[in-house]
């Protein structure tokens, strides 16, 4: 496996290890919706939250969240969509962002509820 999925893969295991321990509960991991994938699925309350997760071995080229685009969002909408849909349990669901630097003693997290919705013109 290629470097950059091995740190991927690492960040979304910090990042639902982070969400548990917040309270979350981890529905799903990875979840594939046609040409869509969700990092994670997590409940707290009576919301899923999709999240997207951006992980990087440093900041040298700019932070993780900046890396989500247009596309990703709107793939993620139609995602939820088709989730809430599968589940008919008339939970709310919203969009969080978690982005990850990863450093040798510790790592830097961010989680920002809230972050997104399909359809925004601007991240």
């Amino acid at each position: 496996m290629a470097k950059h999925n091995l740190t991927g893969k690492e960040g979304e295991e910090i990042a639902a290890a982070f969400l548990k321990a917040k309270g979350y509960e981890i529905v799903e991991m990875n979840k594939r919706f046609g040409r869509a994938e969700i990092d994670i699925i997590a409940k707290i309350g009576n919301e899923y939250v999709f999240v997207e997760v951006k992980t990087r071995s440093s900041d040298h080229f700019g932070f993780p969240e900046e890396a989500i685009t247009k596309r990703k969002i709107t793939l993620m909408g139609k995602a939820a969509e088709q989730f809430s849909i599968e589940k008919s349990d008339g939970l709310e669901i919203r969009f969080d962002l978690i982005s990850l630097v990863l450093g040798n003693a510790k790592h830097d997290i961010v989680h920002i509820e809230d972050a997104f919705f399909p359809g925004m013109e601007e991240f």
